[in-house]
Order: structure tokens, then C-alpha cells, then sequence
């Protein structure tokens, strides 16, 4: 069973940067494919960004290209997602996710995922 936790969520002013943290158990890392994926009230869960199982391949939503990046450290075995110029559309709660199946190319959908971890809350103020 794979455990991940995030962390690194808060209140931020437009424009401004945070990085999340997703801290996952074993060698999830160079197990599994890693993604983020946000929430916010009212609407569905969507992508945010993957990374690859080899860290060789990362894929993005368009709304977030050339503001996030996602990153790992399989020392740490921790994902982060780098979030700059950051708008109030990007206010969710934002979750990581492992994927077991050595998918290729990266997924995209969240029921492609196997596990997730509980969220942190991103705030962003105008």
C-alpha cells in the first residue's frame, strides 16, 4: 500500500510562489508515475501536472505550462509541484497521486491513478 502525504499548501497574493511537497512511503518514486491534481469549490477535480516512474518524461495542463513544474527526489522519495505567477484561479485543494501501471504515456485522468494522498489547501488572494 502506498502512503503519500502533501504538504506545503497556504494563503498566497497573486503573482506570488509556493512549492508543495508530496512525501510518498517505499520506493514509490521509481515505481510509480506521480501526478498532482487540483479541486476547487464546485468544479471537478482536474490534472495539474505528472511526472514519469524513470523522472524522464513530465506532462503539464495547459492552464499551468511555463508557471509549474513538477520535480522529484528519490533520495527524499518526495514529489513537488514549483507553483509561480500564481492567480486566483489556481485557489484548490491540490492532490498527489501514484500510478502503479508504469502507464506510457503519462496519465492524465485521475481513475488512472491507484492511490492519493488527503490534499493541502492552496489560497490565493487578488
Amino acid at each position: 500500500q502506498v502512503q503519500l502525504v502533501e504538504s506545503g499548501g497556504g494563503l498566497v497574493q497573486a503573482g506570488g510562489s509556493l512549492r508543495l511537497s508530496c512525501a510518498a512511503s517505499g520506493r514509490t518514486l521509481s515505481t510509480h508515475n506521480m501526478g498532482w491534481f487540483r479541486q476547487a469549490p464546485g468544479k471537478e477535480r482536474e490534472f495539474v501536472a505528472a511526472i514519469s516512474w524513470s523522472g524522464s518524461s513530465t506532462a503539464y495542463a495547459d492552464s499551468v505550462k511555463g508557471r509549474f513544474t513538477i520535480s522529484r527526489d528519490v533520495v527524499k522519495n518526495t514529489v513537488y509541484l514549483r507553483m509561480n505567477s500564481l492567480k486566483p484561479e489556481d485557489a484548490a485543494v491540490y492532490y498527489c497521486a501514484a500510478d502503479r501501471n508504469y502507464s506510457d504515456p503519462l496519465p492524465l485522468e485521475e481513475d488512472e491513478y491507484d492511490y492519493w494522498g488527503q490534499g493541502t489547501q492552496v489560497t490565493v488572494s487578488s
